[in-house]
């Protein structure tokens, strides 16, 4: 294959000619998380989203009777915020590292011929890696220069619902575990977080979304508590002790480092974003010689669509901070152990 050049007006064609696909990678990008959620298209700036639930109820017949029937509506706003990339490339590294991530793919039979989109869409996933770190870390910062400026993540969210009494314990959709997370009680913990559900969400199927690390420790637990047991024939537990499968362990790299765990079903998980609308944009610019600009703008952000205990809990950890100490202490050895 000859050596592959692009001119501005061909990035600028494909810029326009491919700019939902272009728009869609990020999302596509992002995967891992939102096979666990919701997705909601179409959501540009503000939709109120409800939980409707009443106290209305069939009883013996009666014509006579009149039942007063109180609708009641758990409105939120899912808000999708306007954000905007500016990511600089120089085209001829675009191109070796296009051909690069097609040389891993040749055993599997050969791509066409790349093009002009085939760069521009190595940029457009590029940029689901901090799109996907914010769905629960995010903190809406309109002055922000990151993704995590773009908009509130779930944490973020938890965060405001406990300080606004939303989550709370006498609501039923919190619980505080004051006990550092161990391997050793890792599987305690999950029990507990599972008979203090409210009966009609530990009902349903529904995830546990936790850091990789609670998931790491259950497995541990559970191996050193269940070792002599016919049925624990694999490490790997993917539910939760006791929920007749369905609170699933739900384990994902974004939530690294979170004090939360949240208990809740996929439908509850709302993550908007619009792809409907001709706002959103991609473009390709050259500000100076030999760099080109990748510029595109999208609406993104998520939200529960209920804080109902029939739908959530949140579980907020300990502080880690003791044993992390300790584990700096096992890592400075026993000659600087010793005092």
């Amino acid at each position: 294959m000859g050596k592959l050049t692009f001119t501005l007006q061909e990035y600028q064609e494909a810029a326009t000619k491919y700019r939902s696909d272009l728009l869609m990678l990020p999302i596509i990008g992002i995967g891992e998380t939102l096979k666990y959620m919701t997705e909601r298209p179409g959501i540009r700036y503000k939709e109120n989203v409800a939980a409707i639930s009443g106290n209305a109820q069939f009883a013996p017949y009666k014509p006579s009777r009149r039942t007063g029937y109180n609708l009641n509506l758990d409105f939120r706003t899912l808000e999708t915020y306007f954000g905007s990339v500016v990511a600089n490339f120089e085209p001829n590294s675009a191109v070796s590292t296009l051909l690069g991530a097609m040389g891993d793919t040749k055993g599997d039979g050969q791509m066409q011929t790349p093009t002009a989109m085939h760069v521009l869409a190595l940029i457009a996933k590029s940029l689901s890696e901090n799109l996907n770190n914010a769905i629960w870390a995010g903190k809406r910062n309109a002055n922000g220069d990151t993704t995590l400026d773009l908009f509130d993540g779930f944490d973020t969210i938890t965060e405001a619902d406990i300080t606004d009494g939303k989550i709370a314990a006498e609501e039923g959709n919190y619980l505080k575990i004051d006990e550092a997370l161990t391997t050793a009680n890792a599987v305690d913990i999950a029990k507990q977080v599972l008979f203090s559900l409210d009966p009609r969400l530990r009902s349903q199927t529904c995830y546990m979304y936790c850091s990789q690390d609670f998931a790491d420790k259950y497995n541990e637990s559970y191996l050193l508590t269940h070792a002599g047991i016919n049925y624990n024939n694999q490490y790997t537990q993917t539910v939760v002790e006791g929920s007749d499968g369905r609170l699933i362990l739900c384990p994902l790299a974004n939530k690294a480092g979170s004090r939360f765990i949240h208990v809740s079903p996929k439908l509850n998980m709302l993550v908007g974003y619009d792809q409907m609308g001709d706002v959103e944009n991609v473009m390709v610019k050259e500000y100076e010689p030999f760099i080109l600009s990748y510029i595109a703008t999208m609406f993104f952000g998520v939200q529960f669509e209920s804080v109902d205990k029939r739908r959530l809990k949140v579980v907020e950890l300990a502080s880690s901070g003791t044993s992390q100490q300790q584990q700096q202490g096992q890592e400075q050895g026993p000659e600087q152990g010793q005092g």
